[in-house]
């Protein structure tokens, strides 16, 4: 894999092959912590941080293991990594760690993760792997976020309440109420029911987009004219 190019894993991770929409990966955050924006952002960024970091130290010593120990060392590097970071978001967010709760230490054992580490990090360069983690952590951070969004809009009637539990005081005036202040809500988008429902309705409309697509791109290649090249043979033939 080392010539693969750095605009096809950008497309990869952002869209053709991203963790939420196509592979189905991570499904427990999706439907646990994104009925609210923050809690979808903070988590988007704990994954994408974990992943990217992940899959650069797992490229540097993918020779240095062997494979009856790959994967333990692979677990252990993914662990660690999630203890930094949980500790990072103890010490400068706290609020927004006691609300996410048990879903940070769960990184440790997100399918996505590891699937990045053991099917392309230890088989590629670092460079190659460290920007593969970054753009599989973005496009599923991504879909964290636009799901946060509708649920939060839908169920509550707001987005981006209660940011500066992430961003701080900054953050606390960010609060908008597309509805009017008296938007009574909708309970069943605040629910994990509602999660799957909004899932349903993105990897639907990526389908459609990528229908569409092909079909243009086939259109395309009908009305392009065939050029025909009259070759010249030489030789004597018996």
């Amino acid at each position: 894999m080392a010539n693969t190019r750095f605009g096809d894993i950008t497309r990869n991770g952002l869209w053709d092959n991203n963790p939420g929409l196509v592979q189905l990966l991570g499904l427990c955050p999706l439907l646990g912590v994104t009925n609210s924006t923050v809690n979808a952002l903070g988590l988007a960024l704990a994954t994408a941080l974990v992943l990217t970091c992940s899959n650069l130290a797992v490229s540097l010593i993918r020779n240095a293991v062997t494979d009856a120990v790959r994967l333990p060392a692979f677990v252990m590097i993914i662990a660690a990594l999630t203890t930094c970071t949980e500790l990072l978001m103890q010490a400068f967010t706290y609020e927004l760690y006691q609300i996410l709760g048990i879903f940070i230490p769960l990184i440790t054992t997100n399918c996505i993760i590891l699937g990045r580490a053991d099917a392309f990090a230890a088989k590629n360069s670092p460079a190659h792997a460290g920007l593969d983690g970054l753009m599989m952590g973005i496009g599923f951070g991504a879909v964290l976020v636009v799901i946060g969004m509708l649920r939060e809009l839908i169920g509550s009637g707001t987005l981006f309440s209660n940011m500066q539990l992430l961003l701080g005081p900054m953050a606390s005036s960010w609060t908008l109420h597309p509805f009017g202040s008296d938007y009574q809500g909708f309970l069943l988008a605040i629910l994990p029911p509602g999660a799957f429902l909004v899932l349903g309705l993105l990897i639907a409309v990526k389908n459609l987009i990528d229908a569409r697509l092909a079909a243009r791109a086939q259109a395309l290649a009908a009305d392009t004219p065939k050029v025909s090249r009259r070759v010249r043979v030489t030789g004597v033939i018996e």
